[in-house]
């Protein structure tokens, strides 16, 4: 054992870094050559050329010290050594307490290396400690086993089952109905609650999540993220921090703190991590209290290029056909949390030319684009979506972005604009591409308007991706394979692919999400038929030869093992004729 790592020690990093497979031979010399010039660390030079992970780094060096690594999915830790540690110091190190003997105390560290981190768990145990290397995403899954995520902590804090002295706080935080609107005031002001609502924010920011629920039931509050598109319980709150929580996020979102009993709107500018983070605030009433939803809105992320989102080559080549018309409306079609939006953005940015004037109306403004004119709407001071529109045809736009035709108003002023030389984009609410056709018909908009202005629609709705790190084939019951066959004709004897489950992707086996889409393209034959108000049938039937379903899309990523048919068939229930 001990040769062994004498062995090991002896290892340069860079042959151990090969041995991983984190890096290739042509990457490591590119590296070596650059040290000879400049000097430096090469573990340092792999990193800041964006060739190794930082995390593959440190376990490579670890393992070079002869640190010894563990596995924590299977240990027993005792509460006694798990007490040694404070909770706090626990998370913001990311290590975890194993054993204690003989005045020495072994703890995991997804960084060994962090000398700060060690030398405060020395001073606050008192003990020496003997370093062990755990992975990042293991460490912050046994940390929450063991001690509860952040917020699971401070809800204990605030309110343990056993409630103490009538002095404390969790004595004033009463059901939301019992509360006059002054003592809501003070208690939302309280630094604990304070430091608890940013914590919620905070956690789910780093958690990726793209939306926070906290909801409201009899006996308790639980608060969600929804992440890759999924909701995933994250705390449960008491019933009595209730009105106190509530009450801190729609003070921080502007709104009405004494009206609980109608629905309301607000916005939320929060800072994590030096990145510049909206929210989205809703809140409506029910039987048990406020429910809260706040959508999470990045502004400093980078905006995704056309063609990053997922289009097959063909879509794509007919989409950008439709985006450089110049006049006429294009539509973007989906449910809530589609990915509409960001679609509007990256053909924007895509098409953004200096000599026109580009003008956009949003509720809210979801990304900042240089060069370009947003407008958010303001309900509250009147200004909405038609009034908004009227006045964007005043400021001489070439294309104008509408964030959603809501009502008939809207409509027919993008389409006349459309009709009158402007390139128009919006979003609209439908199952799929011909759907949107007869929605805006059924709204009220005259069919043979419609048939001159509308250019194409694009379907869209986005699936989970697999884990590249646990990606593996696999066969697929027969039964699976049947729901899938549509417009491609599977194999009944193929193998699929799936993700077991890793650190990468918290044990789910996917990680990050995709578009698949429809796009229909409108024809002269098609303008025809929508003049004569057909049916969503109608037009499917008519659609060009090369029209690709969003069924068809979504088969052809299960096939190329980005999805699984899972994925697919979850999104899709609905989108056509089976």
């Amino acid at each position: 054992m001990e040769q062994t790592q004498v062995q090991t020690q002896r290892k340069k990093l860079g042959q151990m870094l090969l041995e991983r497979s984190f890096i290739d031979p042509a990457i490591l010399e590119q590296a070596l050559t650059r040290q000879k010039e400049r000097g430096g660390r090469l573990g340092e030079i792999l990193v800041d050329m964006g060739r190794v992970k930082p995390r593959h780094l440190i376990e490579t060096l670890a393992a070079q010290a002869g640190i010894e690594r563990v596995n924590l999915d299977k240990l027993h830790i005792t509460p006694d050594v798990l007490s040694l540690v404070p909770a706090e110091l626990a998370s913001k190190y990311n290590i975890l307490p194993l054993s204690r003997q003989n005045g020495r105390l072994t703890v995991a560290m997804s960084d060994p290396f962090a000398t700060e981190a060690l030398e405060e768990v020395r001073v606050v145990t008192g003990l020496s400690i003997r370093r062990c290397y755990g992975s990042p995403s293991e460490l912050e899954r046994a940390v929450q086993q063991y001690y509860g995520s952040n917020v699971a902590r401070m809800l204990e804090d605030l309110a343990p089952d056993e409630r103490p002295s009538a002095e404390s706080l969790q004595d004033e935080l009463l059901d939301s109905g019992d509360v006059s609107t002054a003592k809501l005031h003070e208690l939302a002001r309280e630094p604990s609650l304070i430091n608890l609502v940013n914590l919620i924010l905070l956690e789910a920011v780093e958690s990726r999540a793209s939306d926070v629920h906290i909801e409201p039931f009899e006996k308790h509050v639980t608060i969600k993220y929804r992440i890759d598109g999924l909701l995933v319980e994250k705390s449960t709150s008491p019933k009595r921090l209730q009105a106190a929580i509530i009450s801190r996020v729609k003070i921080m979102a502007g709104m009405d703190i004494a009206e609980r009993f109608v629905p309301q709107d607000g916005h939320i500018e929060f800072t994590a991590g030096g990145r510049k983070i909206d929210l989205r605030v809703s809140t409506v009433p029910t039987v048990f209290g406020e429910s809260v939803v706040m959508r999470i809105l990045d502004r400093t992320a980078a905006l995704i290029e056309l063609e990053e989102l997922g289009m097959p080559q063909q879509t794509l080549t007919g989409y950008m056909h439709c985006l450089t018309r110049a006049h006429g409306i294009v539509l973007v079609t989906g449910p809530t949390g589609s990915g509409k939006t960001t679609t509007l953005y990256a053909s924007l940015n895509k098409i953004y030319d200096p000599s026109q004037k580009i003008i956009t109306i949003e509720d809210p403004v979801e990304y900042q684009l240089d060069g370009i004119i947003q407008m958010p709407v303001n309900v509250r001071r009147g200004l909405t979506f038609g009034r908004g529109l009227r006045h964007i045809l005043r400021q001489d736009p070439d294309i104008i972005m509408v964030g959603e035709i809501r009502d008939k108003e809207t409509a027919d002023i993008a389409i006349r604009a459309a009709l009158t030389g402007h390139l128009v984009f919006s979003t609209l609410h439908t199952n799929n591409a011909a759907g949107a056709v007869t929605r805006l018909i059924d709204m009220g908009v005259e069919p043979f308007l419609l048939a001159s202005s509308l250019e194409g629609v694009l379907a869209q709705r986005l699936v989970r991706q697999i884990c590249p790190a646990c990606k593996t084939r696999y066969k697929p019951p027969a039964t699976l394979l049947e729901s899938l066959t549509n417009s491609i004709r599977i194999d009944p004897d193929a193998e699929l692919w799936h993700g077991t489950g890793c650190e990468e992707c918290n044990g789910t086996g996917m990680r990050g999400r995709i578009g698949i889409f429809e796009l229909l393209r409108v024809t002269d034959a098609m303008r025809k038929l929508i003049a004569s108000r057909p049916t969503t049938e109608d037009i499917l039937r008519a659609a060009p030869d090369e029209h690709v379903s969003m069924r068809h899309d979504g088969i052809e990523k299960i096939l190329a093992g980005v999805t699984t048919a899972e994925e697919v068939l979850r999104v899709t229930q609905g989108t056509e004729e089976d």
